[in-house]
C-alpha cells in the first residue's frame, strides 16, 4: 500500500514575526525535500470540535478563536503567535493527524505522514505554548481509540524538546503509551523520568547536551522498543520531531539524518508486530531548513519503504 502525505496550504498561511525559528519556510522545505517521491497526498481538513474536545475543554476552543487576530499577529506567551492564518492552519495540523488516522485505519494508505504547521506536541489541556495550539498527536490518538474502537494507541516523540502538551493530554488513559526522549535540561522542562502517567503509562528519557546517535539509539533500544512492544499497540503515533538534529539551532544534540532513519525503522518493525504496520507521523520540531528537509525526508523514506 502506499503513503500518505497529509498537508495543506493553509498552513503556510501562519504568520509569525521575522526571526521567529517557527517560519514558513520549515514547511516549504519539507515540502520540496518530498516533492516526486513515491507518495498519496491528501488535504488536511479543518479540526472539528468533536475532535478537539477530546483533549481540551471547550473555553481553550473559545480562547483560541478569540485570540485570532483579524489583522496583524497576536502574542500569546513569549514563543507562541497567532496571525490571521494561524487558527485555520492549526485546526489543519489537528484535522490532518485524525484524517491520517482514517485512511490508515481503511487500509487505503499504509502509514501516513502529516506535513503541518504550526506543530502540537507542547499545548496543554487549556495552554498554548512552544509554538502549538492544539495537541494535535493526542487528538489523533483519542480518535483512533474512540472513533475506530482500537484498544491501544502509542506515541513516540523523539523531538528534542519535552512532549509536556501530549503527556498533559495523555497521561490518564490507560490506553495510550507515551515515550519521549528529549534533552535535558531544555525547554520546556518537564519531562523528568520520575514523571510516569496516573498508570505508568509514561515514559520519559532524558538525554544529556551533546549526546549523539549512540547514546539516542542506546536509549531507544534500552527502554522506548521494549516498552512499546510490551504494550502491543494497535497503531503507533510519532511526534516527528528533528531538532535533536546536530545542525538545529535551539539544542545541543547531535544526531544525524541515519538515527532519524534508524528510529523509524524500528518503530515500524513494531509496528509490523502488534499493529499491522500502522503508522502516522506528524511533523513536530526541527529548526536547521536544511537538516529539517533532509531529516523529514529520510524519515518519509523509510515510511514508503515499510508501508505494509
Amino acid at each position: 500500500m502506499p503513503t500518505a502525505l497529509v498537508t495543506h496550504p493553509d498552513c503556510l498561511s501562519h504568520l509569525t514575526p521575522e526571526g521567529h525559528p517557527e517560519q514558513v519556510a520549515r514547511l516549504e522545505h519539507v515540502l520540496a525535500a518530498l516533492n516526486g517521491k513515491d507518495l498519496i497526498q491528501e488535504e488536511a481538513p479543518l479540526a472539528s470540535d468533536e475532535l478537539l474536545l477530546r483533549v481540551h475543554p471547550a473555553a481553550h476552543l473559545a480562547a483560541m478563536r478569540d485570540a485570532s487576530p483579524k489583522t496583524a499577529r497576536a502574542q500569546l506567551d513569549a514563543d507562541t503567535w497567532m496571525s490571521p492564518g494561524t487558527l485555520n492552519a492549526a485546526l489543519r495540523a489537528a484535522g490532518g493527524a485524525a484524517r491520517a488516522v482514517d485512511m490508515v485505519m481503511a487500509g487505503t494508505v499504509g502509514n501516513a505522514f502529516v506535513a503541518t504547521r504550526p506543530p502540537g506536541h507542547h499545548a496543554e489541556s487549556a495552554t498554548p505554548m512552544g509554538f502549538c495550539l492544539f495537541g494535535n498527536v493526542a487528538a489523533a490518538a483519542k480518535h483512533a481509540l474512540d472513533h475506530h474502537g482500537l484498544a491501544r494507541v502509542a506515541i513516540v516523540d523523539f523531538d528534542v524538546h519535552h512532549g509536556n502538551g501530549t503527556q498533559d493530554l495523555v497521561q490518564d488513559d490507560a490506553r495510550i503509551l507515551f515515550c519521549s526522549t528529549h534533552q535535558m535540561p531544555l525547554y520546556p522542562g518537564t519531562g523528568d523520568p520520575s514523571e510516569t502517567g496516573a498508570h505508568g503509562t509514561v515514559l520519559n528519557v532524558a538525554l544529556p547536551d551533546g549526546a549523539g546517535g549512540q547514546a539516542f539509539r542506546q536509549v531507544m533500544e534500552g527502554q522506548v522498543l521494549p516498552d512499546v512492544d510490551a504494550f502491543a499497540p494497535e497503531m503507533i503515533l510519532i511526534s516527528a520531531g528533528f531538532d535533536a538534529h546536530r545542525a538545529d539551532p535551539l539544542s545541543g544534540l547531535n544526531l544525524v539524518e541515519a538515527d532519524f532513519a534508524w528510529a523509524t525503522q524500528a518503530i515500524c518493525d513494531l509496528a509490523e508486530r502488534h499493529a499491522g504496520g500502522r503508522v502516522v507521523s506528524c511533523l513536530e520540531g526541527g529548526y536547521d531548513l536544511a537538516a529539517l528537509a533532509s531529516s523529514a525526508a529520510a524519515h518519509v523514506d523509510v515510511l514508503i519503504q515499510r508501508a505494509p
